[in-house]
């Protein structure tokens, strides 16, 4: 088995498309966002919509790409319907992974609301209903991995047997509470065929309450890169948290034993929703074909974080999407997405 890379060549991205019963604030901005974000991942590929009703998700995206002037192709969209709690689909989304002789197989982990914090039991059963109605190729096998629980947020991999992920997060009690991270670690390694794991047990953003999903903190661009938070502030709340995940960063190898090259992101200003901060990060960027998405936060360090991401991904257009109506739901452009591998969606209807 093997788990791609997200720089891998893509057969498209599934957005779960919000409504008036979605956990949002202020649901207007949050759509607007969503179809600046569809409109973006069209330029380079197919897009799949997942929506409580399809009428009312292609009216939503029809009304604000008028107002908004956007040229949307809806032709490269399939939308499927299915009841939802939220619209988090790098979490509740299908993860693929290939066989020894290339055959697709999409896992389908439970999703149980981040360790029980959320209601999911309708986002738990997306995948299977997409799949039922014919979103993914004939040659796709879907593979049911109740009772193991994980989220897309939680894993980045190198594609070559490598895997970056938090022990907060997956080892939490409320995830998988009567496996050691021994057990967890050998689960892993058996579902996706890894050769090793990397576990951080540091760092974390206030705001967050995905108990440290990794890719909101750290992510391979290559197998010998990873763009990382970096905190300079010691005044900062986030500071010895992500400077204790630097240390560690720089005390991982390469498979062949040598140095990471590590690509540090700045923090964004602080923002706040009443008192509560937001988990701006940068490092929830969203790899294309052709492109690499970054979660904008209308701040200077916006375009710092484009040109260090542009500098690793030279041969990828890297744009900014201002994002910041989802960190209302304590999330960004990489948590909303999920992309799959060529050969995998089903691209007409």
């Amino acid at each position: 088995m093997r788990l791609p890379a997200e720089w891998e060549r893509q057969s498209g991205v599934q957005l779960t498309w919000p409504h008036c019963d979605t956990e949002w604030y202020e649901l207007d901005k949050v759509l607007e966002c969503y179809t600046d974000i569809a409109y973006n991942i069209l330029k380079y590929e197919p897009l799949m919509v997942v929506c409580r009703d399809i009428a009312e998700a292609k009216s939503d995206i029809g009304r604000i790409a008028g107002l908004k002037g956007l040229q949307m192709d809806f032709d490269r969209i399939c939308f499927y319907q299915a009841p939802l709690n939220d619209t988090w689909a790098r979490d509740h989304g299908g993860i693929s992974v290939f066989g020894d002789n290339g055959e697709k197989y999409l896992y389908d982990f439970v999703f149980n609301g981040w360790g029980l914090k959320f209601a999911s039991n309708l986002d738990n059963m997306i995948t299977q209903t997409v799949f039922r109605q014919g979103a993914f190729n004939d040659d796709v096998m879907g593979v049911d991995m109740r009772p193991f629980v994980l989220e897309g947020g939680s894993l980045d991999t190198d594609g070559c047997g490598t895997l970056l992920t938090t022990k907060e997060c997956l080892c939490s009690v409320n995830r998988n509470e009567y496996l050691t991270q021994d057990e967890i670690e050998g689960e892993l390694k058996s579902a996706f065929g890894l050769d090793r794991i990397l576990w951080l047990e540091h760092g974390g953003l206030k705001g967050d309450d995905t108990d440290s999903h990794v890719d909101i903190l750290a992510r391979f661009c290559s197998p010998d890169t990873i763009a990382y938070m970096q905190c300079t502030d010691p005044e900062d709340e986030n500071y010895d948290g992500l400077a204790a995940m630097e240390k560690q960063l720089r005390s991982f190898r390469t498979k062949d034993g040598g140095h990471y090259r590590l690509v540090p992101l700045p923090l964004p200003e602080p923002m706040y929703l009443d008192d509560y901060r937001l988990p701006a990060s940068y490092a929830n960027f969203l790899i294309l074909n052709g492109a690499v998405l970054v979660p904008g936060a209308a701040s200077p360090m916006d375009e710092v974080a484009r040109q260090r991401l542009q500098e690793v991904f030279p041969d990828r257009e890297v744009a900014v999407v201002d994002c910041r109506p989802l960190l209302s739901g304590h999330g960004s452009l990489h948590c909303v997405t999920m992309q799959f591998p060529e050969g995998y969606l089903r691209t007409e209807r």
